[in-house]
């Protein structure tokens, strides 16, 4: 009978009522995921949403040419820029607070984009979206991981995001094109108030308050100016004169020659600070290395697929901006598929590591077939296959990446590890697009002069930046091979 009673004592009153609690508790977290990736949503979409909108956006407030590329220029430097000063003052002062505080300023940013009747307004409103977007997804991963120490749940919620922050550049298209030529331009912007306002006091209510560890002996402001200045430098000098004039340029020289002086100025200042903004030790961990190279990469060869894939088939295959964007709608629906429902189960069994290699191997085969899309070209044949290809591996390898760019650092610093992934992610954009393109361009120019026509010409000079994206993923696994090893057993850099 002893027996009998200690299986069933589990379900007597008292016991019940401790389970509860968990469960709202599991609940609580999980709406609070949500609140927070649809901030991140916001975010990303604004950074594909405008590039079909730019033509009408040139035509209504009479941008020249060259100035055009502001638009989208204006944010990512800003965007870029503050990323890792965002994530640390989410952990010395709260990433709750940042995050509320990006919000904020995003939405009041989107608000003046939507109402700019010139030019110079546009590009300065941009800048100040590019600060609120900065405050606001620099500190998300920071935060789901403190929310969610259990490793299965972890990976889940982890899966949830990289869908988010890896489709959200696909469904921005889809959505630029839609509302473009259904609406107007001035909606891609004035459509983020209610979100943002709706994301705001949902978050108010639903994200749990942090507390941060306080500025102790102060701000290291010396080394926020230093890390600013460079990235934003960098980031300039690839999307102004590197992308415009070339590499070899004076004035990109120039930029890159200030890059890496204010870059190292800023370690040197990290190493003497008492309380650096970037913690030196946080680049004890292989894996922390590892996984920012790796999604440096990584997003290089994808953001410039987008570009150049957007390009060709509106350039070659005559799509219009509507029917570009449903084109990527495949993708997008099986990067969901597989980051909600299959991405955690499957890192969770076999790891990783294994699943890491698998998604590059994967990202690596879709652009290869990218290179061999024709002129003539046929969507079921040539185009979806490629599209599904890198939509299962961009989404199955994506939590991998940011468990492994998380697994080195400590609770106090994961705002800054946050911050840094994320800064990754925008510099390899930059980096991809600019090479890519420029690639591309060069490619296509060359062939035009010695007489192939058009469509074939920039056929081939798509292909040549298709190419060099699957070579900038390979090299991804190849430091995945190196550097990388089992998260679990990585111990936070003290």
């Amino acid at each position: 009978m002893s027996a009998v009673v200690e299986v069933v004592e589990p379900a007597t009153p008292s016991a019940r009522a401790v389970d509860p609690p968990a469960t709202e508790s599991a609940r609580a977290r999980w709406i609070s995921l949500t609140v927070l990736c649809t901030g991140m949503l916001m975010i990303v979409l604004d950074g594909t949403v405008v590039n079909v909108a730019l033509p009408a956006i040139q035509r209504d407030l009479g941008f020249a040419q060259g100035d055009l590329a502001w638009v989208v220029n204006a944010y990512l430097i800003s965007f870029a820029g503050l990323l890792l000063l965002a994530g640390r003052l989410g952990d010395l002062v709260s990433r709750r607070t940042v995050f509320l505080t990006g919000i904020s300023v995003f939405t009041v940013a989107s608000l003046l984009c939507g109402l700019s009747w010139s030019s110079t307004m546009l590009v300065a409103a941009r800048f100040l979206q590019g600060v609120g977007g900065a405050m606001t997804s620099a500190v998300i991963l920071g935060m789901i991981f403190t929310m969610f120490p259990e490793p299965r749940e972890q990976a889940r919620a982890i899966g949830v995001f990289a869908f988010v922050a890896s489709a959200g550049s696909a469904i921005g298209l889809l959505a630029g094109g839609a509302l473009t030529q259904l609406t107007s331009w001035h909606l891609i912007f004035l459509v983020n108030l209610p979100i943002g306002i709706a994301t705001l006091v949902a978050a108010v209510r639903f994200v749990p308050r942090d507390q941060g560890t306080g500025f102790g002996t102060g701000l290291d402001t010396l080394g926020a100016a230093l890390v600013t200045g460079s990235l934003m430098t960098g980031v300039y000098t690839i999307v102004k004169p590197a992308a415009e004039h070339g590499w070899t340029d004076s004035a990109t020289l120039i930029g890159i020659a200030a890059t890496v002086i204010l870059l190292a100025a800023f370690v040197w200042r990290q190493a003497a600070a008492t309380t650096p903004l970037l913690p030196l030790r946080i680049f004890r961990s292989r894996n922390v290395v590892g996984a920012n190279l790796i999604q440096c990469l990584i997003v290089a060869g994808m953001f410039g697929l987008f570009f150049l894939g957007v390009l060709y088939l509106q350039q070659v295959q005559g799509y219009d901006a509507l029917h570009t964007g449903i084109a990527f709608l495949p993708l997008t629906a099986l990067m969901a598929v597989v980051s909600v429902r299959y991405a955690e189960p499957l890192t969770t069994r076999f790891g990783p590591r294994p699943m890491l290699l698998a998604s590059m191997t994967a990202i690596t085969i879709g652009l290869a077939l990218w290179t061999r899309v024709p002129v003539e070209a046929s969507y079921l044949t040539d185009i979806l296959p490629a599209a599904l290809v890198l939509g299962l591996g961009a989404a199955a390898g994506a939590p991998a990446v940011m468990m492994y760019a998380m697994s080195g650092s400590s609770a106090q610093d994961a705002g800054v590890a946050s911050g840094l992934i994320n800064t990754s992610m925008q510099v390899g954009g930059a980096v991809g697009l600019a090479v890519l393109s420029s690639a591309a361009t060069a490619r296509t120019r060359a062939l035009s002069h010695g007489g192939v026509p058009d469509a074939s010409a920039l056929t081939a000079g798509y292909h040549l930046g298709f190419t060099i994206a699957a070579g900038l993923v390979v090299a991804g696994i190849v430091i995945a091979l190196v550097l990388l090893r089992d998260p679990s057993k990585s111990a936070p850099a003290e």
